[in-house]
């Protein structure tokens, strides 16, 4: 189903470099197709160089209505826009931007919280359990403070950067109840473990964690989109633990970008259909 283009559409990009495998412009014209908006969602591949640029340019377009924002700008984009929203200040990155009437850009991040709701979505509620995070990188960082705000009993972060694994949980465990630690990518004992590091998009990588640490009931998350599972996720399933790959998180930030965006209805009309 094809976006339907008027003179008054409005114009959503996904800027980052590079976006071969973007899936969001699939995802939410999509969805803007169904629900009949006149909106349309186009990537636009601007290199870190180039930004500066971009930005200039695209400011000029009126009928520019927001971006989303993936690799390498979500740190760059802090000083772009003109208002950040409570996540982009907690996180210290940007993934979507919406451009209002006034001119004014708001920046905001949803990668942690659509992950979170992409589990509560699948069946898989984070209330109570300990939790293992692999990666405090950016997606990390902001999967780190969605999973304590959702009740996490405890999270043990684990990084190569011993130094971003501290600052990550020292900054998230002055922010509510969960028991917050650095530890070893070590999955023994735990309910749930997330992998936030690009480790499995190559298939020469090496896992993130030693899998035979896996018990049959612990959850596995690993948010790499792929085609096909990733080996830490066939380990995992080969050892009787429930799996979820990176697409449940995608439609979770979808749904909560949509709303942020603006477009409510289509929020409502999915969140309980996707």
């Amino acid at each position: 189903m094809h976006p339907r283009i008027t003179g008054s559409t409005r114009i959503y990009g996904l800027i980052g470099a590079p976006l071969k495998s973007a899936k969001s412009p699939m995802l939410l014209n999509k969805l803007f197709a169904e629900a009949q908006s006149d909106a349309v969602c186009i990537p636009l591949e601007v290199g870190p160089g180039d930004l500066a640029d971009f930005v200039r340019g695209i400011r000029a377009v009126s009928n520019l209505a927001g971006l989303l924002v993936t690799m390498p700008h979500k740190q760059s984009m802090l000083d772009v826009v003109d208002v950040l929203h409570p996540t982009a200040r907690q996180i210290g990155a940007i993934n979507v931007i919406r451009c209002d009437n006034d001119g004014r850009w708001v920046g905001a991040v949803f990668d942690g919280l659509g992950c979170v709701l992409g589990m509560q979505r699948e069946g898989i509620t984070l209330l109570g359990k300990s939790v293992l995070l692999i990666g405090a990188g950016g997606s990390g960082r902001a999967i780190a403070f969605a999973v304590a705000a959702a009740g996490a009993r405890s999270l043990i972060i684990s990084d190569l950067d011993p130094h971003r694994a501290l600052d990550l949980a020292q900054c998230v465990a002055k922010e509510g109840p969960c028991a917050v630690h650095v530890g070893p990518a070590d999955a023994a004992g735990h309910d749930i473990v997330i992998n936030a590091t690009p480790l499995g998009m190559n298939p020469n990588d090496p896992m993130p964690i030693d899998a035979k640490q896996l018990a049959p009931t612990t959850v596995v998350v690993d948010i790499i989109t792929r085609s096909e599972p990733t080996a830490l996720l066939l380990e995992a399933q080969s050892r009787g633990c429930r799996t979820l790959d990176g697409h449940p998180m995608h439609v979770g930030q979808a749904l909560l970008a949509l709303s942020f965006l603006g477009f409510e209805d289509i929020e409502r009309r999915y969140s309980s259909g996707l």
